[in-house]
């Protein structure tokens, strides 16, 4: 074979492995693209949101079809961690509201719980969640969307009281107030009486 014959087989050789490389990369992107588009699917049937840019959130954020089902903790683990630890008290009364709502001992969904109250999850995650959780409010009637709002701040200000006080029981620390009124402030728009009532707790 002439030096000019090889020279052609090897650029063909190379041109070949170069556009296979990109035609596996192709696949993999439309594959991943698929995996994604079925996991917010299932998402959206868990939870009955139909807004994809909400889906598009949660997915960048981690959350996945089983996970997601602990969204409306976030609030009560962020404030758990206002203090730096989470106490047992905290811990209890967290996973006592997660089996209330059907999140069953041992499940991917309790054990990605305990991994956010042993290692505290970022800033910009419990931000985030808030923003999407409020969204999600938005969406539901008048008189729901004020029920669930009080019901979340109401959870947060009992996880913020059990800590504290005699027996664990009853004082509000200033750091956990401050959080709780970030939390309602994120959550409405303009936070009403009986909002503020929970912050008396104190």
């Amino acid at each position: 074979m002439s030096e000019k014959n090889a020279f052609d087989e090897l650029r063909k050789s190379e041109e070949a492995k170069y556009f296979y490389k990109n035609e596996q990369e192709l696949i993999e992107k439309m594959r991943r693209r698929a995996e994604l588009e079925a996991e917010r699917q299932k998402m959206a049937e868990v939870t009955g949101i139909a807004d994809e840019e909400i889906l598009r959130d949660l997915q960048e954020l981690g959350y996945t079809r089983d996970s997601v089902t602990l969204l409306h903790l976030v609030p009560l683990v962020y404030v758990a961690w206002a203090e730096g630890q989470v106490t047992q008290r905290e811990r209890e009364l967290i996973y006592e509201v997660a089996r209330s709502r059907g999140i069953e001992e041992g499940s991917s969904a309790y054990q990605q719980l305990t991994n956010w109250l042993d290692h505290r999850p970022s800033e910009e995650f419990f931000q985030n969640t808030l923003r999407i959780i409020r969204a999600m409010l938005q969406t539901l009637p008048p008189e729901k969307q004020e029920a669930s709002k009080q019901d979340l701040v109401s959870y947060s200000a009992q996880v913020a009281a059990v800590s504290g006080g005699i027996l664990g029981l009853g004082r509000i620390s200033h750091e956990e107030q401050a959080l709780l009124k970030r939390i309602a402030a994120e959550l409405e728009q303009n936070r009403g009486a009986a909002v503020q009532e929970v912050f008396k707790r104190g």
